[in-house]
């Protein structure tokens, strides 16, 4: 697709398997930006800018990681010459960071979050094809908000997940569809839901909350989530079965928590549907009316960077209550997709 103008994208780069090397026993994060970059044609009309963040494998990263990305990102778009930004990622947590920065965005301009699931050394990796796809997504998809781009398909931020461990199409929302595709130099996006406003950002040396996470299964009992919320955590969400059930055990010990301050919420460990109150003793009916939010299609990840930015970005317990249920809300319209070109 024929350009209009030289874009000018900003690569973002904190390591993972995209950036990774063998170490002898295995493999781990150390390729600057610039070297992941290098690896990559870059799309043409098309200039790239690589900042160097961090370099780390992601299951390694906290919240406080997460939140320099997307006070990076924020930092980056305040060059109005940028038209974009891709943010390279292990694949690990990419979809909780992808999450905490749709929480955040607020600029027209697009957020691409990409990674590989071969390292960077691999002849035959699928790194090149990601980061390719990535920078022409920022560089052509304007107003689509924050996305997932990985293996020739572009994923709202919002319900997308890593699906597969291993394989090159390693991201999905089990809940529904890709907003659309990369091939032959453009992107052809789907519908997709109407996004949220940006939450107040907390600021960059914020404390970050520790919120935890307890799942539920045969024989379980309350006594992890009740140690979480003795070891301090301000939020806890609970993995339940079906479409969010525990027992009655469960729903006293949420109730407990929230007259604790502690905010809980509910997801499930089912890939796909919604949390949705249908039964009792100890079901999501009652977890909901012992004070816990329900998540939707939201998981475990997700739902924890949702319980977080809650707790940022609100003042006392039920200002915090409310935002999260107002995040964990599914806009039920459908708007047409962004310009694209």
């Amino acid at each position: 697709m024929e350009q209009k103008h030289q874009r000018n994208v900003v690569v973002v780069s904190t390591g993972g398997t995209i950036a990774s090397r063998w170490q002898g026993t295995g493999y781990a994060a150390e390729a600057p930006g610039e070297e992941v970059l290098s690896a990559a044609p870059v799309p043409d009309g098309v200039t790239v800018r690589v900042v160097d963040l961090f370099t780390v494998n992601s299951p390694r990263l906290t919240t406080a990681h997460q939140l320099a990305v997307v006070h990076a990102v924020r930092e980056v778009l305040t060059d109005p010459a940028v038209d974009g930004v891709v943010v390279t990622h292990g694949t690990d947590t990419l979809e909780e960071t992808a999450f905490l920065l749709d929480l955040y965005h607020r600029d027209p301009r697009p957020v691409v979050l990409t990674g590989a699931q071969r390292p960077l050394d691999d002849p035959d990796g699928d790194a090149p094809g990601n980061l390719y796809d990535a920078l022409l997504t920022a560089s052509l998809a304007h107003g689509a908000g924050v996305l997932v781009v990985f293996d020739g398909l572009v994923h709202a931020a919002r319900g997308t997940v890593k699906t597969h461990t291993l394989a090159a199409d390693a991201f999905a929302d089990p809940s529904g569809a890709p907003l659309g595709k990369v091939g032959f130099g453009t992107v052809t996006p789907l519908p997709r839901a109407p996004r949220r406003e940006g939450l107040r950002l907390p600021d960059a040396d914020a404390a970050t909350p520790r919120v935890d996470m307890v799942m539920h299964h045969c024989d379980a009992d309350p006594l992890l989530f009740d140690a979480a919320v003795a070891a301090g955590a301000r939020g806890v969400v609970l993995v339940a079965t079906g479409a969010g059930n525990a027992t009655p055990e469960f729903t006293e010990a949420v109730a407990r928590a929230v007259r604790a301050g502690v905010l809980v919420a509910v997801t499930t460990r089912v890939p796909a549907g919604p949390v949705t109150p249908i039964y009792t003793n100890g079901g999501a009916v009652d977890l909901a009316a012992a004070g816990a939010v329900l998540t939707g299609t939201l998981r475990a990840g997700q739902a924890r960077i949702a319980v977080v930015a809650a707790l940022l970005s609100a003042d006392g317990p039920e200002e915090r209550t409310a935002l999260l249920r107002g995040i964990v809300e599914t806009p039920a319209a459908v708007r047409p997709g962004p310009d694209v070109g």
